[in-house]
């Protein structure tokens, strides 16, 4: 029984579930159903503890959001600040992107409670404008309107990212609205779904409005066309410091061009360290990242946590192009050595492929985000 558990651990991938949520839709993407069981999870920690455990080869979890910024349930698990070092095996090895276009689901309003007329009016507390704030004088309108009236709607479920990604639509057209956080955007259409007064609505992805039974109240509700997700695909690291072999896994769909790039070779790569550095010397944090200005390696993403060492100090995310088991002129080997040096401490946390390389000039706006 043993020898069978580990074998099916061994074609598992742990996803932020539940099914249908743009984690799912990313992992079916990239990893085959045909050859891997797809197993969703509740939360994000619980996926970092099952490749942790073993339970799964991989796991898929959303990083970064291009509008509005990293995930900070993320950034926490691959931090893994305290003493425990729950995750200090695991290593980011892949990434995949996924266009985002969010759509309000709910109920139609009862023929007695809205007409056309109120459409542009939201749930009547809203005129169809963004009102201006001290803290951002001139709002973005929204790009989307209601498709009927929101008057009935009393509250919106949905994840903290998609509130975050939606938000000229909810200032203008859900003024006044309670806007629940919940885990997923699947869960917030099962929320939306389960109530019978048809008072709440849920922003999530157009199939779980054909999965949960749901009206479409608006559609492509984001701010930005062009709103992208970033997803990390996790391993667990061997002895040696590999992992399950990831090549031949297709991200994104998109084939990788081995070689063949102009200038640095590494740039088809990317890796992720995170570093400490002395809290009160005058810039130490510029010397960290002066290593890789003179070891000409391109910064691509930069964040930061407290520490937990000490109040407001802070662990920083350095992302940059190359790689730590591709470097055949000793660049990255380099350049950790010189942080080594001037750092508090660093730990490196994961190569993969540079994908956005790959759809770097390529239209993917027109791609809708399904589960086919």
């Amino acid at each position: 029984m043993a020898g069978t558990s580990t074998t099916a651990a061994a074609k598992t991938v742990a996803f932020l579930g539940p099914p249908s949520s743009y984690t799912h839709q990313t992992t079916k993407r990239t990893f085959s159903e045909s050859e891997w069981e797809l197993k969703p999870t509740v939360t994000i920690r619980d996926v970092f503890d099952a490749v942790q455990a073993g339970a799964a080869a991989f796991g898929v979890v959303p990083f970064e959001n291009s509008t509005h910024g990293v995930v900070t349930f993320t950034l926490d698990c691959l931090a893994d600040r305290g003493d425990s070092q729950r995750y200090a095996d695991l290593a980011v090895c892949g990434e995949a992107y996924l266009d985002v276009h969010h759509f309000l689901l709910g109920r139609f309003p009862s023929s007695s409670a809205a007409s056309t007329e109120d459409v542009d009016g939201g749930n009547g507390k809203g005129d169809g404008t963004s009102t201006p704030t001290k803290g951002n004088p001139v709002p973005i309108p929204p790009r989307a309107k209601p498709l009927v009236s929101l008057k009935h709607i009393q509250r919106v479920y949905s994840h903290p990212q998609a509130f975050g990604q939606s938000g000229a639509f909810l200032r203008t057209y859900l003024k006044g609205v309670d806007l629940v956080d919940v885990t997923s955007t699947s869960k917030a259409a099962e929320l939306a779904a389960a109530d019978e007064t048809g008072t709440s609505a849920a922003i999530a992805g157009e199939i779980s409005a054909e999965l949960k039974g749901l009206d479409v109240l608006a559609r492509s509700i984001e701010d930005r066309e062009d709103n992208t997700t970033r997803f990390f695909v996790t391993k667990k690291l061997d002895q040696d410091g590999s992992g399950p072999d990831f090549d031949g896994i297709r991200l994104g769909g998109e084939e990788q061009d081995e070689r063949g790039e102009e200038g640095y070779q590494g740039a088809k790569y990317k890796s992720l360290v995170s570093f400490t550095v002395p809290h009160r010397t005058p810039g130490a944090l510029a010397d960290v990242l002066d290593c890789f200005r003179r070891g000409k390696l391109n910064l691509t993403s930069i964040n930061s946590l407290p520490s937990l060492i000490e109040p407001f100090q802070y662990m920083f995310f350095v992302e940059f192009e190359g790689c730590r088991f591709d470097d055949p002129d000793g660049r990255v080997k380099g350049v950790m050595e010189d942080v080594g040096r001037v750092a508090q401490g660093w730990k490196w946390l994961g190569s993969w492929r540079n994908q956005r390389r790959a759809l770097a000039g390529k239209v993917i706006s027109g791609e809708r985000n399904t589960l086919s």
